[in-house]
């Protein structure tokens, strides 16, 4: 996906969860840090132009909900949990990147209730690449690619000075450069 591609599948993607939401009323984004963060915050704009009123945003660290983290050698490193709303009785749609295995979700579903209680939550996704672990779906998808345990998506973003650019590509790793989920 290049630049232009992404932008297409989050419009899609804004207009499918205003469609299921029936409007903005209630409706919260809570990106997965890191790149889930940016593309929330993309989709709250998207929203945002569409209906003319303005979406609370959150930030989500998942690292000390996970359940594989403690058998990682390497520290974690912990980002930031932004969540300066309410959320009970909020639609919140959880926002990330890329949906795999499903353990960053289910890690995500335990941090959010630790905020309160909301009417529902869905979950937004740029790419869905399959091999999942965990019983779950996204609601909202922007691509889905069939991937080998082998391979990686790898998405770029122009808010990451690393990154330096928007596109998403699919990289086949040599067996020693396979790393973890985390």
């Amino acid at each position: 996906m290049d630049k232009a591609a992404i932008k297409r599948v989050l419009l899609k993607i804004s207009h499918e969860i205003l469609a299921r939401n029936k409007g903005p009323k209630k409706l919260v984004l809570v990106g997965l840090q890191t790149r889930g963060v940016f593309i929330a915050r993309r989709i709250a704009a998207m929203i945002e132009s569409i209906e003319k009123t303005a979406i609370n945003v959150g930030i989500l660290d998942v690292t000390m909900y996970r359940d594989d983290f403690r058998a990682k050698m390497k520290q974690p490193s912990v980002q930031v949990t932004s969540i300066p709303f309410d959320v009970d009785g909020t639609s919140i749609v959880l926002v990330d990147d890329v949906l795999f295995t499903g353990r960053t979700i289910r890690a995500a579903l335990d941090a959010i209730m630790d905020f309160g209680r909301p009417k529902k939550i869905q979950l937004a996704v740029l790419i869905d690449r399959g091999l999942r672990e965990l019983p779950l779906a996204a609601d909202y998808i922007g691509d889905t690619v069939k991937t080998q345990p082998n391979q990686e998506i790898r998405v770029r973003m122009t808010e990451l000075e690393e990154d330096g650019t928007d596109e998403v590509t699919l990289v086949t790793l040599a067996d020693d450069d396979e790393k973890g989920d985390l």
